[in-house]
């Protein structure tokens, strides 16, 4: 598949078989999200992998972490919660390391990690998976941060649901740049 093929036809795909996805794509994947582009060659990326039991491990970390911030949640909005990372058979967290580099400022940092995330979903995209970037309170969490493995003050930008697909994506009519470009010359 070329490159604006794969830009243009890439849709998000929420729902996916259980069917595991083989170490070997995964690495495919993590391999094509380390080409991004990052300022000074920092590599700025962090990817916790998770399959099997490890998502079931983070989904009662979640539930545990709701249940903190709203203690009178009936269980079955905890369950909502802890079913979430079982979406797919797949999920890679994707964290962004602060700055090391004197020169390097932090949204430089994040602006190549969200690449590295392209690029993944592209190549997923490419290889016949379906995948999807979702994001919400989870990654900002101090406990399910620290179940990943990140710091507190880093930045946790994605949680990549990928499997294979059940179905074709739902394409959608995607707007144009025109009304988000203004020409100058």
């Amino acid at each position: 598949m070329d490159t604006l093929t794969a830009i243009h036809t890439r849709f998000s795909v929420p729902k996916v078989g259980p069917a595991p996805v083989p170490r070997a794509l995964v690495e495919a994947l993590l391999w094509a999200a380390v080409q991004a582009p990052n300022h000074y060659r920092v590599r700025p990326w962090r990817f916790v992998v998770l399959s099997g039991d490890a998502r079931q491990r983070l989904g009662e970390v979640m539930a545990q972490s709701f249940s903190k911030k709203f203690p009178k949640s009936p269980p079955e909005v905890l369950d909502k919660e802890r079913a979430k990372p079982l979406r797919s058979p797949l999920l890679i967290a994707v964290g962004v390391d602060e700055p090391s580099d004197p020169r390097v400022i932090e949204i430089e940092n994040i602006c190549a990690a969200a690449a590295a995330c392209q690029n993944l979903l592209l190549a997923a995209h490419d290889l016949g998976l379906a995948a999807q970037w979702r994001t919400g309170d989870a990654v900002r969490d101090p406990l399910v941060k620290d179940f990943l493995g990140f710091e507190p003050a880093q930045q946790v930008i994605a949680f990549l649901y990928i499997g294979f697909p059940e179905h074709g994506p739902a394409p959608y009519e995607r707007p144009g740049f025109e009304e988000h470009t203004v020409w100058m010359e």
